[in-house]
């Protein structure tokens, strides 16, 4: 999901989402006039002056609004990394859980009971406190079917979430779920006063109890946060004000980090890397991130397996990432990224050997195979669709390229009219263990309504994999549950990663202190000042 669009969740829910975008065009637009600080565009902090701001360059304009139970557009869902707090949240680096909201990783009571203790003295950018009720409010929209929530795919195992007092929340399961202390970081806390009272006036302008308070927004031109006093949690803001700058043009990013106009950017043109020397420093992170080839098994070509894996074994997939990313990827050797922890190398490789290729379809019985493959146009896949070409032509397979924008092909893809699709995908900004990462693309939604699997016997197997580790409590026995999944999902390939992509990174090590690029779409500021 490069820019987090909706994808995998029900048209009702597309179509609050589509809602939520009109809202935030309309409401952040003006939001300027609002109360809060004139913009900084002038003055020290645009030169990169003012010690007590910090200026960055985001890659995407505002798609959606700020509501952290509908948010899908990757620079709003960046910037409640800094407004809202779970009662966990993921370390924006690392992925791993921590305590944020909550006192501690929340308490295992029994098999499907947990408590969480609030903070003491926490409060909300309005300066009211945090409540156990504000907790209880949080998770029950999230929960509530008519509030179409993304975050609610997540947390299923949820059944009653109540106050036992002020600052302590008890948590009742339907079923036990190992990793429930890790996974409920997918809601943020937000105030029941001000949600409740108006929902379409919060998303565009959210309150949360992070260390930065939301000033104002403008969609295509800027995100303005200012430093939240009154926090009181482990990570507070170390500097005064922070402005994004939203650069959907690389070059214009490029050029801004150069100038020393802002001293950090993300997704930095592969080809640029190298222009930046000395305290310019640049990273390519591995992400989970993945370019996956996707079939539509309504059609009986691609409905048997084999097929499916001659067009893997077709591609050179080491050429295209040499060619195409500079190097900044990974060929997939499972569906997990080498640096992932729970990563197996699956038991089918999908190494480059036309001749197999050919032998399979050959057993298929499909002889002149012909298809038109669907993408998308973002900058880096538009860069790889011809070399995919390249390699299916080597094997004697015609491939017709349809390039367009990413919602424009998901509603041929959603309205069963495609073969074959090529795009993009990353749910590990909501969460990187396993189970989540394997959920969102082969249980429900993409599995039954995108590319139609849901009849197979494969398909009731990951299933059942998943459901069986879910309820797992040994660690060992979970990774052993997954990896037979790993192996089944390559055996099967109906949705399979191509490759895992780096992220490329700037910033200004002379200007900024404690930041690092992370393995996901957008930049943090947690824990980061200016030198």
């Amino acid at each position: 999901m490069s820019d987090r669009r909706p994808a995998g969740v029900e048209r009702r829910t597309f179509l609050r989402y589509t809602s939520a975008i009109g809202v935030a065009t309309a409401i952040t637009a003006g939001l300027s006039a609002c109360g809060g600080p004139a913009s900084t565009g002038g003055g020290g902090a645009a030169s990169g002056g003012s010690s007590g701001t910090i200026e960055a360059g985001l890659s995407y304009a505002l798609s959606t609004g700020f509501d952290p139970m509908i948010t899908s557009g990757a620079t709003p869902y960046a910037a409640n990394m800094h407004i809202f707090e779970g009662l966990v949240d993921l370390d924006p680096a690392t992925l791993v859980a921590r305590p944020a909201l909550a006192t501690a990783m929340p308490q295992k009571i029994n098999a499907t009971t947990y408590r969480a203790t609030l903070r003491k003295g926490a409060t909300f950018h309005d300066g009211s406190p945090v409540t156990a009720e504000d907790v209880v409010f949080s998770f029950e929209r999230v929960l509530d079917p008519e509030n179409a929530s993304l975050m609610a795919q997540f947390v299923p195992f949820v059944d009653k979430v109540t106050a036992v007092d002020a600052s302590t929340v008890e948590f009742k399961l339907t079923y036990p779920f190992a990793l429930f202390p890790s996974r409920i970081s997918v809601v943020r806390i937000v105030p029941k006063k001000i949600a409740g009272a108006d929902a379409k006036a919060f998303d565009a302008k959210p309150v949360g109890s992070g260390p930065w308070r939301f000033v104002e927004a403008t969609r295509e031109d800027k995100i303005v946060f200012e430093a939240f006093d009154a926090y009181n949690g482990p990570r507070p803001a170390k500097a005064k004000k922070m402005v994004w700058r939203l650069m959907s043009d690389p070059s214009a990013r490029v050029s801004a980090m150069q100038s020393g106009r802002v001293q950090a950017i993300e997704d930095v043109p592969y080809i640029d890397i190298k222009g930046f020397t000395g305290d310019k420093k640049v990273e390519s992170v591995q992400s989970f991130g993945l370019l996956f080839l996707m079939f539509n098994c309504k059609d009986e070509r691609f409905a048997d397996k084999r097929v499916r894996q001659a067009l893997h074994y077709a591609l050179d997939t080491e050429k295209i990432i040499e060619t195409a990313l500079v190097g900044n990827a990974e060929a997939a050797t499972g569906y997990f990224p080498r640096t992932h922890p729970d990563y197996h190398q699956a038991a089918t490789a999908y190494t480059h050997d036309v001749a197999k290729a050919k032998a399979l379809l050959a057993e298929a019985g499909v002889g002149k195979l012909s298809f038109t493959v669907l993408t998308t146009d973002t900058g880096w896949v538009k860069d790889i669709a011809p070399l995919l070409q390249e390699s299916w032509a080597a094997a004697g397979i015609d491939v017709k390229l349809n390039i367009a924008q990413s919602p424009a092909q998901y509603a041929k893809v959603d309205a069963g009219d495609f073969e074959v699709l090529v795009a993009p995908g990353d749910p590990s900004v909501f969460g990187n263990d396993a189970d989540l990462l394997m959920r969102w693309f082969y249980y429900g939604f993409w599995a039954e309504k995108r590319y139609a699997w849901s009849a197979s016997d494969g398909y009731k197997q990951v299933k059942s994999l998943l459901d069986r580790a879910a309820g797992t409590a040994d660690e060992a026995g979970r990774k052993e549950i997954w990896a037979q999944a790993g192996d089944l999902l390559a055996d099967e390939a109906p949705l399979y990663p191509i490759l895992h992509r780096k992220l490329p990174t700037a910033w200004d090590g002379s200007a900024l202190t404690g930041f690092k690029p992370l393995p996901t779409t957008g930049l943090s500021f947690v824990d980061v000042g200016r030198a």
